[in-house]
């Protein structure tokens, strides 16, 4: 074990059950799984944290795991020394003490701190690999600026959420070149910060049809009243979303228009003009689904995620996160999470400008193909062994 990856830690801010708890301590205590309890095949050597208060567990889980915690980034990726001495990087920049914009955006620093990662791969002269944790950045531009320089520079990269790797019941999952017409993601929770969940369960579904996927041409978000004028215009959304919905278990006993009356929703045109849409219904349901139409064929699954210790969805992400350290080849491509940041962006400045369709002739050729090979996934349809150990 001793020739184990070394991989840093770069870090906003750490306290308990934020994603810096629920990934990066798993690199020091090893992964709860439905099959057991599985410790890594990497080394956690370095940490950088940008914030600290009253709240945090990282400094303490750092001494009692010694994993020593560095000043700047440069020396968490050099080990305070003056090369690269890490063979692996984990971006984690969700939560801590960072503004908002007139968009509603939370202005994380996931650019600069990927700018200052790439830095030092730069001057060293060779690259390792990087997970970005949830979305690249708020607004396309970093995004894009981040996507491009790791391209240049070689670097093996992965982001996302833990949805596209969660529970599925019934397990569904798309054959590649399956030719679907239309498809529906069912979220809830803040339009932007779990909006990208919503919307990365969807991509990693439709991206599996026929042609992969071809890029996005427009947008739209809607809310309130006039989400059910459109779906009422476009059956399809009803059911498709209702098709969804049948497939959560915790859902009341009420129709979708009744259990949520103020729901929004994000409309997607596709390059191939495929058609799909995401639906937040707060307050009807707490949970993710999909469902998606082929001819006459509708096929719907759950997304589930453990709403508590030991968060184990983050298990199966970071398991595919480490399988990339160990090999340097991301598990699935890094465009998809390009395509929903640019997606959620726009429909943040859609919202703004009193939900107005949008062009988007940035994403319009962001054509990319899914992933071949089997992911590291739950075995179980719900949680089961080491996975409810808190």
């Amino acid at each position: 074990m001793k020739d184990r990856k070394k991989i840093a830690a770069i870090i906003t801010t750490y306290f308990q059950h934020s994603h810096a708890d629920v990934i990066a301590t798993k690199y020091m205590k090893g992964f709860p799984t439905d099959e057991g309890h599985q410790m890594p095949r990497v080394e956690l050597v370095s940490i950088y944290l940008d914030q600290i208060d009253s709240r945090d567990i990282g400094v303490g889980l750092a001494e009692e795991h010694q994993v020593p915690i560095y000043p700047s980034i440069r020396q968490a990726l050099t080990l305070g020394g003056g090369e690269l001495a890490v063979d692996g990087v984990l971006l984690i920049g969700e939560h801590g003490d960072y503004p908002h914009n007139e968009l509603e955006q939370h202005m994380y620093p996931r650019r600069y701190m990927f700018e200052q990662i790439c830095g030092v791969f730069a001057s060293s002269g060779k690259s390792m690999p990087v997970f970005c944790d949830k979305h690249l950045s708020y607004n396309w531009d970093d995004a894009n600026w981040m996507h491009e320089r790791a391209k240049t520079l070689d670097v093996p990269f992965m982001a996302g959420s833990s949805l596209p790797i969660c529970w599925r019941q019934p397990f569904l999952e798309h054959a590649l070149d399956t030719p679907l017409e239309s498809a529906v993601g069912i979220g809830y929770g803040g339009v932007e910060s779990y909006g990208f969940h919503a919307l990365e369960t969807l991509q990693c579904m439709t991206e599996r049809r026929k042609g992969g996927e071809s890029g996005v041409v427009a947008v739209q978000c809607l809310e309130g009243e006039a989400v059910w004028e459109a779906a009422e215009s476009d059956q399809w959304y009803l059911e498709l979303a209702a098709a969804a919905c049948a497939q959560i278990k915790n859902r009341p006993d009420k129709t979708i228009q009744e259990g949520c009356p103020n729901p929004t929703m994000f409309l997607i045109e596709h390059s191939d003009d495929f058609r799909s849409a995401v639906l937040m219904l707060n307050g009807y349901v707490t949970d993710f689904a999909y469902a998606g139409k082929d001819g006459d064929n509708v096929y719907a699954t759950e997304f589930y995620l453990q709403n508590g210790p030991p968060h184990a969805h983050f298990s199966y992400l970071s398991l595919n996160i480490e399988e990339m350290f160990v090999t340097g080849v991301p598990q699935y491509p890094v465009e998809r999470t390009l395509l929903t940041t640019g997606i959620l962006d726009t429909i943040m400045h859609s919202r703004a400008q009193g939900h107005v369709r949008l062009e988007t002739p940035h994403l319009a050729e962001l054509a990319y193909r899914s992933y071949e090979q089997k992911l590291i996934r739950p075995t179980a349809p719900r949680p089961e062994g080491a996975t409810l150990q808190t």
